[in-house]
């Protein structure tokens, strides 16, 4: 279904709710409103860094008079260099580092916000705010999963006490009516990860430059496993999981074969350069496995591969010069259709539904769902993409601003 411009602000009101709350609460103390955002998951992956700044920037846009304090999952939710990223974005930004910070946050703050992610990520914070401060809180952008420790009688409960809930996509909005949440306000609305505006101009002028990568001459690819191996993400604790482990190497030269045919005939048919690079930080070496390694040579020698990992400004800097962005994962592509870039997705089951978020912002023909058969013919679509409007009427840089604008715009009100 396609949404008009206004019906999409509507239904993705959460500055709005926002600024609802918080004038009520600044109302009743006389001073500045104070939100706990609870965010910063990891730092192993571009998407999951991204959620809190987009979050930051929708408050900054929504409730510049607000004081933030972010409560990362500790002891390494802003590690790695994120912390300092973020405060060259938001100097004003306050970040919990410690244990010993919560209970003062707690104390303090006057709203709890959980952040964007695959699930109620921090539901036992959820409850522990509501239970022992009974303030209010509310929850931005999640996906619902059916499963017990995802959504049971508890986590039903947190969501229903909430001020407001937004869903980032339409099928998990469906399954919370269905299983009896029944919050005062629940939508559809959108990742936070769109709305990050990032940068790290000159380290991304440099990779470019040592790479021959022009600005508009070049797509992007991003590989991803059915499930991350966790035991080779740094610090990690998880052990190896055969079972996962299996899965993945079932499907990735399946699920990366149409991405190998896309990036020979952008290579041949038109000439462009293909970065290949990660969102998550084990898919460094699957990516070079599966996408660059079994290219013919004079595909390779026009491809860029990426052999480290990177942060969220410079990689947003790198894919708002480039013509586009295809692959299997999700965040970079929405930071990419955020900034106006095109971006086409491929989906499976194991990565929930977060991937229908493209049919809910009427991007539904830059989605291709793994699990039919006939999504894995996808070339022809990724050339049409990367030639823009002239190759595919309405979609291409001006079908990627206009969903941009309907996700950012201010300016239609409920």
């Amino acid at each position: 279904m396609k949404l008009t411009r206004r019906k999409f602000v509507s239904s993705i009101a959460l500055g709005f709710a926002l600024q609802s709350a918080l004038s009520a609460i600044a109302q009743g103390t006389g001073r500045r409103p104070r939100v706990l955002l609870r965010s910063s998951w990891k730092t192993d992956n571009i998407g999951d860094i991204a959620h809190t700044p987009g979050l930051l920037a929708i408050l900054e846009q929504h409730v510049p008079e607000a004081e933030i304090t972010l409560l990362p999952s500790l002891p390494y939710g802003v590690a790695d260099g994120v912390a300092e990223m973020l405060l060259r974005r938001f100097p004003r930004l306050n970040i919990i580092r410690e244990q010993a910070g919560i209970a003062r946050a707690f104390s303090e703050c006057d709203f709890f916000l959980h952040g964007s992610g695959p699930s109620l990520v921090a539901h036992k914070d959820v409850a522990l705010w509501r239970d022992t401060t009974g303030k209010p809180y509310g929850v931005a952008g999640i996906t619902m999963v059916d499963a017990p420790e995802h959504l049971n009688a508890s986590i039903i409960d947190l969501l229903n006490g909430a001020r407001f809930v937004y869903f980032r996509d339409g099928p998990s909005l469906k399954l919370a009516e269905m299983s009896g949440v029944r919050c005062p306000i629940m939508a559809f609305g959108p990742d936070a990860a769109f709305a990050v505006d990032l940068r790290d101009e000159a380290r991304a002028a440099a990779f470019m430059a040592r790479n021959g990568l022009e600005p508009g001459r070049f797509l992007v690819c991003i590989p991803a496993h059915r499930r991350t191996p966790r035991w080779l993400v740094p610090r990690s604790e998880a052990g190896f999981d055969p079972a996962i482990q299996s899965l993945n190497d079932k499907y990735k030269d399946r699920d990366h074969a149409p991405h190998r045919e896309a990036i020979v005939r952008v290579v041949r048919e038109i000439g462009m350069k293909v970065l290949v690079c990660a969102e998550q930080v084990t898919e460094i070496a699957l990516g070079k496995e599966v996408l660059v390694d079994p290219l013919p040579d004079d595909v390779r020698e026009r491809v860029v591969f990426r052999e480290d990992f990177w942060l969220t400004d410079e990689a947003l800097s790198v894919f708002v010069r480039s013509a586009g962005l295809f692959g299997n994962e999700m965040h970079s592509p929405i930071m990419c259709i955020g900034n106006g870039i095109p971006a086409v997705i491929g989906r499976w089951n194991t990565q929930t539904t977060k991937g229908f978020m493209w049919r809910d912002i009427g991007l539904d023909e830059w989605l291709f769902d793994f699990e039919d058969e006939h999504a894995l013919s996808l070339a022809e679509r990724r050339r049409c993409t990367s030639q823009g409007p002239r190759g595919c009427p309405g979609k291409g840089r001006n079908g990627a601003h206009q969903s941009a604008r309907h996700i950012r715009s201010d300016d239609a009100r409920p």
